[in-house]
This record gives C-alpha cells, sequence and structure tokens, in this order.
C-alpha cells in the first residue's frame, strides 16, 4: 500500500468515527453553486464559508465553464434547486502557462510528466506519446479577467441555463485569500 493511500484511509476511518451528517439532505442548503480550479490552493469550504451541505462545488483545471462544467451546473439548478452560482478562478493558475499547441507537442511526445523551467515546459520524452492531445481544446487561459468573462458569458448564453439564474464572477488572489470582483 502506497503512503499516500495509506493516509487517506486512516484520515477517512478518523473522519467517519465522529461524522455525523449522514442526515444532510441531497439539495444544497444555501442553493448556490461554485465553478472553481482543481488547484490545491484553493479550498472553497474556507474562502466561501462553506460546511457541509451548504453548496455544489464543481472544480476543474482552472474552473472553465466546459460542457461537463455546464452540464453539471444545470443539474444543480434543475434537479437540486441551486439559484445562484459563482465562476471563481485565481491567479498564478497553472492554466495560464501553456496553450493546446505546448500541449499536445508535449503528449506527441511522451505521456509521462513534464517539467517546467524558466524557459518553458520540457517533456522527458521516454517512452511513447499520443497525437490525440490536438484534439482537444485544453481551456487555457491568456488573461484571468476575461477568461472569468468569457465563462460567464458562456454559461449565461447556453440554451438550458434559465436567464433567472445570476452567474457571479471572481478571482481568487492565491497570496492574501481574497475574492476579486470581475
Amino acid at each position: 500500500m502506497s503512503n499516500v493511500l495509506n493516509e487517506v484511509l486512516t484520515a477517512n476511518r478518523d473522519y467517519a468515527d465522529s461524522f455525523d451528517k449522514g442526515d444532510l439532505p441531497m439539495p444544497p442548503g444555501r442553493h448556490f453553486a461554485i465553478l472553481t480550479c482543481m488547484d490545491a490552493r484553493l479550498d472553497p469550504a474556507k474562502y466561501a464559508g462553506l460546511a457541509e451541505g451548504d453548496a455544489h462545488v464543481i472544480r476543474n483545471a482552472g474552473g472553465r465553464a466546459s460542457d461537463d462544467a455546464i452540464r453539471s451546473l444545470v443539474i444543480s439548478y434543475k434537479l437540486l434547486g441551486t439559484r445562484e452560482w459563482f465562476v471563481i478562478h485565481h491567479t498564478d493558475c497553472g492554466m495560464e502557462t501553456f496553450t493546446n499547441e505546448i500541449m499536445a507537442g508535449l503528449l506527441t511526445s511522451s505521456l509521462k510528466t513534464a517539467s517546467v523551467d524558466a524557459s518553458g515546459w520540457h517533456d522527458c520524452g521516454e517512452g511513447h506519446g499520443s497525437s490525440e492531445g490536438k484534439y482537444i481544446n485544453w481551456l487555457t487561459i491568456n488573461d484571468q479577467a476575461q477568461s472569468v468573462k468569457d465563462d460567464i458569458e458562456r454559461i449565461k448564453a447556453h440554451p438550458l441555463v434559465p436567464d433567472s439564474i445570476p452567474v457571479h464572477g471572481y478571482i481568487y488572489d492565491v497570496k492574501s485569500g481574497r475574492l476579486l470582483a470581475v
């Protein structure tokens, strides 16, 4: 068993020993959803004051309004009653460090983990790669504020999203912990 697996299972055992949330309803109690980045430095429960059962938190690389993120938001509203949504990107995001072309090139070279330094991304070139990465829009980010605006616009323009749902945009500052309105 890996150390990480052991740590996770031990933490879960400790959590389950004092678990008292089994009666929470499925719909989020505060009736809102957050779409944000998967970056490990972001803790939406802390920066948005959430407890278990309060809100839906949808995470992906960059916190982007991908088809799957919109699918989750629509389910959140249509079946579980959220009435307000937040799009929250963040400073110092890894999605600002590459382009679709860079990612496709790295994957074509090999499937092993790449490295980055002051001159950019580098692949070890070990093993086989795949050209399939060139067919994916990686939803990279050039400008954080513009990406938040673009995602809000995409969400609001989606034919399955009612006009009545407010969609708020913020950038989380990883240095200060503050949410900055866009």
